[in-house]
């Protein structure tokens, strides 16, 4: 019986036979329903909904203990929680009720109301219904969409002299809306839990790009300093060479200046000594610049697969079109986590030139190298930008993704490209097969 038609049962009865105490039993049983439905409608935590709704059961049909079981990805029923009367909790040991019921109500989808067990001969009595010394048995589905997700059951050792139709009416209103209070919070937790695995991709791969982004900007700098440095040292010596000269032209002379000369050499010699300093702390910049590689055999098959399923949840992707052309290649060693940054990076540029882009992704393996393109139907490379892979200066314009992709790629000993600029983009990025 659904929730609605008991409520219109009980208005129809209490118009025209308000005095009768059957009428009043059902208008307490309604009232008792409307407090359970609003308490386990006031939370979406699993775990909460599911004692709420079994505490309820217990005290509704006034039972010494119950159980939840609720059907798992594999399809079977799964025990969750089992209570007694004062609200303590089952071990799962404890559930060695006949299974039989339990499976019936599911595969049936019909609420089973035993009074007299004991006496019962439909389920096999000597088995746990004796051994447990039942009397009374109410087990019903649960049911949400016309979708069975579990069973709620409940059983006590008195005999309850009640009308079957009643109280299994009233249970079934019970298990309908735990029904859906249940789903409610499976499909909460099940978003939290997205959530908090993408949080957690998010957050790493922010980390790794912070971390790539840093180390290849450190490269950078150390490489332009070491080339600064240089020619501030060569100039700086030169000209100290030039002071020594001029200053022994000028004692056979016998120019007064000699003391000038010396202050200019004395200046060189430490601007000398402070340029040699920096060329050390230059050096030490590019050479703890590298990241080190956590090189595993790996299939990039399955790499790329995997940066698609991420990105795809996300908002920014809803509108992208991700096309796969995979072909078998071999198993090369490579930093995953750096490769997933890399593509995440070029799928990235795609999208910020075209919301709606469709990208094709392919793989192939040859001459020794497993190759990897990515072609989009965007706009392509602007003329302005000549080779983003090699320009720091350009690549500072789209927050270095593209250089960094060059230098991860050469961290591996690997190439990437662009094959073709306009009308639309194709990249590509080149592994050794060792």
């Amino acid at each position: 019986m659904k929730f609605s038609e008991f409520k219109k049962n009980i208005d129809n009865i209490d118009k025209g036979q308000a005095g009768l105490d059957e009428t009043s039993e059902k208008i307490r049983n309604l009232e008792v329903i409307l407090d359970i439905v609003k308490t386990i409608n006031s939370t979406l935590i699993l775990e909460d909904v599911l004692q709420l709704v079994l505490n309820n059961a217990i005290r509704l049909t006034n039972s010494d203990r119950g159980f939840i079981v609720l059907r798992n990805s594999a399809e079977e029923l799964e025990y969750k929680l089992g209570l007694d009367a004062e609200g303590n909790n089952l071990p799962e040991g404890m559930f060695n009720i006949s299974t039989t019921v339990v499976k019936d109500v599911f595969n049936v989808g019909q609420s089973k109301f035993i009074e007299g067990a004991q006496s019962d001969t439909e389920y096999d009595s000597s088995k746990s219904i004796l051994r447990l010394e039942l009397q009374t048995i109410l087990c019903s589905p649960l049911i949400t969409e016309n979708k069975k997700i579990g069973v709620i059951y409940v059983d006590s050792k008195h005999l309850h002299k009640v009308k079957a139709r009643e109280i299994t009416g009233t249970f079934e209103i019970l298990a309908g809306q735990a029904a859906t209070a249940i789903r409610n919070a499976q499909l909460y937790n099940g978003q939290i839990n997205a959530y908090n695995a993408l949080n957690e991709a998010n957050i790493q791969l922010i980390q790794a790009e912070r971390k790539a982004l840093k180390s290849s900007i450190d490269s950078e700098i150390g490489q332009s300093l070491q080339g600064l440095v240089h020619l501030a040292l060569l100039e700086t010596e030169s000209l100290l060479r030039i002071l020594e000269k001029t200053q022994k032209e000028s004692a056979v002379k016998d120019d007064p200046n000699s003391i000038t000369f010396d202050r200019l050499k004395l200046k060189s010699i430490v601007a000398i000594d402070s340029i040699r300093n920096i060329q050390k702390f230059a050096q030490v910049l590019l050479e703890t610049s590298l990241i080190n590689l956590n090189k595993n055999s790996g299939d990039m098959n399955l790499t790329i697969q995997s940066v698609i399923k991420y990105l795809a949840a996300m908002k920014k992707y809803y509108k992208v079109v991700f096309k796969t052309e995979l072909n078998a290649i071999p198993l090369c060693n490579y930093d995953s986590e750096q490769i997933q940054h890399l593509m995440v990076h070029l799928f990235n540029n795609s999208v910020e030139a075209k919301k709606d882009v469709s990208i094709t992704i392919r793989s192939f393996y040859k001459d020794n190298f497993v190759h990897i393109e990515i072609e989009d139907n965007g706009p392509g490379f602007p003329p302005e930008i000549e080779n983003p892979f090699y320009d720091v200066i350009a690549a500072g314009k789209t927050s270095y993704g593209l250089y960094l992709c060059k230098s991860i790629i050469d961290r591996h000993n690997g190439h990437i490209n662009i094959m073709q600029r306009r009308p639309s983009a194709i990249i590509q990025f080149s592994l050794p097969v060792v």
